[in-house]
């Protein structure tokens, strides 16, 4: 049984729709990786500084246009609580990247199917 000229142009394009928007997805993910990973490691080096300051130093922390005095211990709270939300944030990104690579593959692959048989029983 052969599919018509038109239907197998419109399963095309779809199929490649589909595979173009998953690519644009794909990179916007990709980038967002990037930039949680670059805030977990400043805020990994701001942690790890802090930590080597006597427990009787004056912390600030900024707010808006000012500092504020903060203790120690909950600047270094915030900061271990900050790059665990951040970690999880990529672990979800990174799921998220491999569906839209799998997305992205079946999509050429049904493609490149449809263009080798074109037929199917």
């Amino acid at each position: 049984m052969s599919i018509p000229n038109e239907a197998l142009q419109k399963l095309v394009q779809e199929i490649e729709s589909r595979a173009v928007a998953a690519q644009q997805q794909i990179n916007v993910v990709k980038a967002q990786i990037t930039a949680k990973q670059r805030e977990v490691r400043l805020l990994e080096l701001t942690s790890s500084e802090i930590s080597q300051l006597p427990k009787s130093t004056n912390v600030y922390e900024g707010v808006g246009k000012m500092f504020i005095a903060a203790p120690m211990t909950n600047v270094d709270k915030r900061l271990t609580g900050e790059t665990k939300g951040l970690k999880s944030d990529i672990t979800n990104l990174e799921k998220k990247l491999h569906y839209l690579e799998t997305t992205h593959k079946n999509s050429r692959e049904h493609i490149e199917q449809l263009f080798r048989g074109g037929e199917r029983a």
